[in-house]
């Protein structure tokens, strides 16, 4: 069975790396490649790029990972949104692999 996935979608890179930081710190998860969006309307948010970070693990640890990484990113930026999924379905995994960043 595959891994859960925890998403946890935050403003700039400064909280991302907040994140991952403690969601590794606080469970046993391993992360996916961060994914990155930049809005239309960046004037109006705090910072004017959003990034997903990606948490593979159980469902215990990916939860735990996440909630440690909402406290971390909530003392600098904010959090957009957050997500678990407990199961992945294979076309979703592959979706799962997709970023941004890699795109010139």
């Amino acid at each position: 069975m595959a891994n859960a996935v925890g998403m946890i979608e935050v403003y700039g890179l400064v909280a991302a790396f907040a994140a991952c930081d403690a969601g590794c710190k606080a469970a046993n998860v391993t992360v996916e490649p961060f994914d990155k969006n930049k809005p239309a309307n960046p004037d109006g948010l705090p910072v004017p790029l959003q990034v997903l970070v990606k948490f593979r693990g159980s469902v215990e640890n990916v939860t735990a990972a996440v909630a440690a990484a909402e406290i971390a990113v909530n003392e600098i930026s904010g959090v957009i949104t957050k997500h678990i999924i407990a199961a992945m379905d294979d076309g979703s995994e592959k979706m799962l692999k997709l970023n941004a960043f890699d795109k010139k």
